[in-house]
């Protein structure tokens, strides 16, 4: 059983519940939103929403999907992933080791370049 249950396995299933969480994460989403709606008391949109499921439901996945594409963008415009992926290499040692063999590789290569010439 131990044998079975090495690290990479181990690994593997921590990145199948992590991507399964970012999923659950928008179901979660969309039931904060009805919740809201219902929070709202007696008035047009909660009287609208719950009555007419068929109607609204698709509505707020609709609203739901380009809200979340047009953040999407302005996050990838603005370079907040950039930033974020630059701070996740800095604490990753395989990442920086890779980036000072890269460095080395880069530096070999200039000096190389300056005594051909």
């Amino acid at each position: 059983m131990i044998s079975r249950l090495n690290k990479k396995t181990l690994i593997r299933w921590k990145v199948y519940i992590d991507r399964s969480k970012m999923y659950i994460g928008y179901v979660q989403f969309l039931l904060i939103i009805f919740v809201f709606i219902k929070s709202l008391g007696d008035n047009f949109i909660t009287e609208f929403v719950f009555t007419s499921p068929m109607i609204a439901v698709p509505i707020i996945l609709i609203t739901f999907v380009l809200l979340s594409l047009i953040i999407g963008y302005l996050d990838s415009r603005l370079g907040f992933r950039e930033e974020e992926i630059r701070n996740h290499s800095k604490s990753n040692p395989v990442l920086m080791d890779i980036q000072k063999s890269l460095a080395e590789l880069n530096t070999r290569i200039a000096i190389m370049e300056q005594d051909k010439k």
